[in-house]
């Protein structure tokens, strides 16, 4: 329902307002959700104050009304967050990564910018009617496989796009590597305990041998068109450099047969080691994880077991020396990532390490849940706003892309990939 009288309001970290930026409609994939237990608040537009919404008269019944927020489909990164205020017996929120949204003259509207404009990622080419057929067809050919376990379920339950491109052999796919993590992220989507939220995922429950992982990504690079690329590292597992030796293995015996494509994994660097050992058996890529550059609150969100902030920028500092594509998988939350003094926390380490690629991602976390993190921890000041942090970003770093995923191998511009080294 859209309030007659009351204008919508955001918020940017800790506080509620008005909105500090201009809204797109809503994205034609994406989709208008509640958020159950949360009041939405008002802005009176003859008196400029904010109101509380308790209760709405709906023809002679009165309600407690819920306050509304988008999801945005890829390619889109959220500015703002939902103006609302949690009721006294409101649950944690489920881990998605919740948008300011509004009604428009033209209909719903969300605050977020168009980050990645490729269209190869068009959630209307996913989830189509013959998937199910590719993934028999795929789980017949690897009989017994456990990439391609897990992989089903994520492509047929969760409509992860990532592994639904092995089923289709397209882009880039996915290779589940790891049961275990050496950190507990307060967001984690495949790992929560009993008093918070549902996990979105269930992690896999037994890691793959290394012929496991070898078979099916010399598969994907060997007749995939086009950007192919495999990616250890998902969601729907634990850290895979915790494996590194595994996947050391695997992508040895990948690069023993073909030189097609690219290797990339997503992780959040805390083994600098086993991170050079991948590059030194042929990963040609990264994307390291995080939601600070800033030690206090890096470690606030990630809760990292046997590791620290140091070791996380020593493994970009490696990714650099060894010749890989380096990029940052930015968790981004409106109102904190933008402070200013992250700003130029973050734009210190992007020239330091001459990053290749930022990807912005929406971080999936109730938003009251992550203030109780961020709040002091971090870099202070004022937030500037999530598009001056992508410009000056770019700014700082010449050349470097700002996008939401992937690039292939003939996308890096002016990026030397490492040398292909033999097998051993």
């Amino acid at each position: 329902m859209e309030h007659p009288r009351l204008l919508a309001t955001v918020r940017s970290g800790e506080e509620v307002g008005p909105p500090t930026d201009r809204p797109i409609a809503l994205p034609a994939s994406g989709r208008l959700v509640q958020l159950p237990g949360r009041l939405p608040v008002g802005l009176d537009p003859d008196t400029g104050e904010l109101e509380l919404v308790r209760e709405v008269r709906v023809g002679r019944k009165t309600l407690v009304p819920q306050a509304v927020g988008a999801l945005l489909p890829p390619g889109y990164t959220r500015t703002l967050l939902p103006g609302e205020v949690k009721a006294e017996d409101g649950p944690v929120l489920p881990q998605w990564a919740y948008t300011a949204a509004a009604w428009g003259p033209r209909g719903p509207v969300a605050w977020a910018l168009h980050t990645d404009k490729r269209t190869h990622w068009d959630p209307a080419d996913y989830s189509t009617p013959e998937l199910k057929g590719l993934v028999r067809a795929h789980k017949a050919r690897f009989p017994g496989n456990r990439v391609l376990a897990q992989l089903e379920t994520c492509a047929l339950v969760y409509r992860c796009f990532t592994s639904q491109n092995l089923f289709y052999a397209r882009d880039e796919a996915g290779i589940p590597a790891s049961v275990m993590c050496n950190a507990r992220c307060v967001g984690c989507i495949s790992d929560q305990p009993e008093d918070g939220p549902p996990a979105s995922h269930e992690r896999m429950e037994d890691g793959p041998e290394k012929d496991e992982m070898g078979e099916v990504g010399l598969w994907h690079l060997q007749r995939a068109p086009g950007r192919t690329m495999i990616s250890f590292g998902q969601g729907c597992e634990g850290e895979p450099l915790t494996r590194w030796k595994a996947i050391e293995a695997s992508i040895r015996y990948i690069r023993a047969r073909t030189q097609r494509g690219s290797i990339n994994i997503n992780t959040n660097g805390s083994l600098t080691q086993g991170l050079a050992a991948l590059f030194d058996a042929g990963l040609d890529a990264v994307r390291v994880s995080l939601n600070s550059a800033v030690k206090d609150l890096y470690e606030g969100y990630y809760r990292p077991e046997k590791y620290g902030w140091e070791d996380v920028e020593a493994s970009i500092a490696v990714a650099r020396e060894k010749g890989g594509y380096v990029a940052l998988n930015l968790l981004c939350f409106p109102g904190v990532t933008d402070r200013r003094g992250e700003v130029d926390a973050l734009k210190r380490l992007v020239k330091r390490y001459r990053v290749d690629q930022v990807q912005t991602r929406s971080l999936c976390i109730d938003p009251l849940q992550y203030l109780e993190i961020a709040r002091g921890r971090g870099a202070g000041g004022r937030p500037v706003g999530m598009r001056r942090l992508l410009a000056e970003l770019q700014a700082a770093r010449p050349g470097l892309l700002i996008g939401n995923f992937a690039r292939g191998l003939g996308e890096r511009k002016g990026r030397a990939t490492p040398r292909r080294r033999p097998a051993g």
